[in-house]
């Protein structure tokens, strides 16, 4: 993973303690709430509905042990012991009191962390596929781009007052498990018929309350053009993208509003000057040196071995372990999502817990992922039961990753001041209706997303199963939407109709996944039956109860 140089480390020490004496002024009453806004939204500090909110970057989503074991401690220690997984791959503390963020800053500057660019109207943190470097299927380990686009974007004088927040994410693999699709500015790497490596550029996708799918402005961008083309898409935006609306600021927005041909035309003539001018040439021996810090482990000569398939030990394998690049090797997915729980939380307990088993079995590094989970990347397929016994230990061998249980979920009007209505205490519902291990095996891959208002924090606009949370003159409702799909094949999800009261919801979602595990043909998910019968059925037995109570 990227390590820290020295002008890395010396500017986020020099950040921290510019915050210190911003802080100590807002607490002096030198700065009201206003003024002290901006400051605060650039190092990552909300205030939310009880509280200050921190978000700390975890670019790419990746981590080593030292650093979970800070995450630990600042949980411990300055929150109420926990911490949040986010859709961005970052993690969040909901209780910081103000006086102590200087210090948790300073904390994380440590372990080579920090909240910079974690909100505002900046290009925010860069995340990648959670199986990056591992994953059979990959062409090219994305995170060194990843790298390479923080680097560049970070602070970047020109994109540091864009007209929104703006959200980049990069994949090297055949299927898209970083929602590409669904980010203002995304990168595929892909190769040519020649057998060459380069990019795909994907722009103006989004969910929010106006969900988009991106488009291609760029089909094979060469790899030492890619931060000059990368510049092409951000001036086009910056330069075009409306500062007079807050809901139309998006680049989804301009993307759309130009049409694909003369998006990429603006785009390609940008490119075209950028070139001309002779700059933004990433060199190979800089790609070279960057590549270096992603070197994968010295894999052992290993055979693939028979995995477990019997007891909690083969439930857990048979969800939460994926193939890996390597013979002998597997990925494994930890849970965040037990039966009850809160989706994405993890306890400083926890997060020790896991640092020491890193330490312990020689993991270097370990994964979030935007499903608000953490997944070890390398894992021996012989060391498989030792490491699902220690996460059994932790509480983090829920054997459901995929599966209906896996829920995506924001923290809603538990914790948010934007928020319409709960969604934790839906999700946990949700989950424990289905909590049974057979019952979501037999159902299979179902993708439940939730968010607790049109901002799509849980990204329900792209769940197989979408819900979302609206206010009704002071009622909680939940709005079903069917079909989402964040993958290569990206849909955005059909409205069902009128919304569901907070007691009718559970049951309307268990009406639809009964109705698809009685109509279903061989081999189909969810999603495979939604596009062939639509939504007619699985509407009409939604709402039975409701239209038998109406008479």
């Amino acid at each position: 993973m990227y390590r820290y140089d020295e002008f890395d480390a010396a500017f986020v020490r020099e950040r921290t303690e510019q915050f210190r004496y911003q802080v100590e002024r807002r607490l002096k009453g030198e700065l009201n709430e206003d003024q002290f806004k901006p400051f605060r939204l650039m190092n990552g500090l909300y205030l939310q509905l009880h509280a200050y909110m921190l978000r700390v970057a975890v670019p790419y989503g990746t981590l080593s042990a030292p650093q979970l074991k800070m995450l630990a401690h600042i949980a411990r220690k300055y929150d109420k012991g926990y911490g949040h997984i986010t859709t961005r791959q970052n993690i969040q503390y909901n209780w910081p009191k103000l006086k102590d963020v200087p210090d948790i800053l300073a904390d994380l500057a440590t372990v080579e962390m920090h909240a910079i660019q974690t909100s505002g109207n900046c290009i925010r943190n860069v995340t990648a596929d959670h199986f990056a470097g591992a994953a059979a299927d990959e062409i090219e380990d994305p995170r060194p781009v990843a790298e390479i686009v923080r680097q560049w974007s970070s602070l970047h004088p020109e994109f540091a007052f864009l007209p929104r927040k703006f959200k980049v994410a990069v994949s090297g693999a055949a299927h898209d498990r970083a929602a590409l699709k669904f980010h203002d500015l995304a990168i595929e790497i892909v190769k040519n018929d020649e057998g060459r490596i380069g990019y795909r550029i994907l722009v103006g996708g989004g969910m929010g309350r106006t969900p988009y799918i991106g488009y291609a402005v760029g089909d094979f961008v060469e790899k030492p053009d890619l931060l000059a083309f990368l510049e092409a898409v951000l001036r086009v935006y910056n330069e075009n993208g409306r500062r007079d609306n807050i809901y139309k600021a998006r680049i989804k927005v301009l993307a759309q509003s130009l049409g694909q041909t003369e998006m990429r035309e603006r785009v390609v003539r940008e490119f075209i000057e950028i070139k001309r001018a002779g700059t933004l040439q990433v060199p190979q021996e800089e790609r070279a040196r960057i590549e270096a810090y992603f070197a994968p482990p010295a894999f052992e000569a290993l055979n693939d071995a028979p995995l477990p398939t019997e007891g909690a030990l083969g439930q857990w394998v048979a969800s939460n372990v994926h193939k890996h690049r390597a013979p002998g090797y597997a990925i494994a997915t930890l849970s965040l999502k037990p039966i009850g729980g809160v989706p994405g939380d993890i306890s400083h307990e926890q997060l020790d817990g896991v640092a020491q088993l890193m330490d312990d079995f020689g993991y270097a590094e370990i994964r979030t992922s935007h499903e608000q989970n953490l997944v070890l990347p390398h894992v021996k397929q012989s060391d498989l039961p030792a490491v699902f016994a220690r996460l059994k230990a932790l509480g983090l061998a829920t054997p459901n990753a995929g599966l209906i249980t896996d829920i995506i979920c924001c923290p809603g009007l538990d914790y948010c001041d934007l928020a319409n209505a709960r969604s934790i205490p839906i999700a946990q519902k949700i989950a424990e209706r289905f909590a049974d291990l057979e019952r979501q095996h037999a159902i299979g891959e179902l993708k439940i997303k939730m968010s607790g208002c049109i901002n799509a924090c849980g990204h329900h606009h792209t769940g197989h199963i979408g819900i979302l949370g609206v206010d009704k003159k002071g009622v909680e409702f939940y709005q079903l939407q069917l079909g989402g799909s964040a993958t290569e094949d990206a849909a955005i999800g059909e409205i069902m109709g009128p919304g569901f009261g907070e007691n009718e919801i559970v049951y309307a979602v268990e009406r639809v996944v009964d109705l698809y595990v009685k109509l279903r043909q061989p081999g189909e998910r969810f999603l495979d039956t939604y596009r062939r019968l639509g939504m007619e059925p699985f509407k009409n037995i939604a709402y039975q109860e409701q239209l038998h109570a109406a008479h």
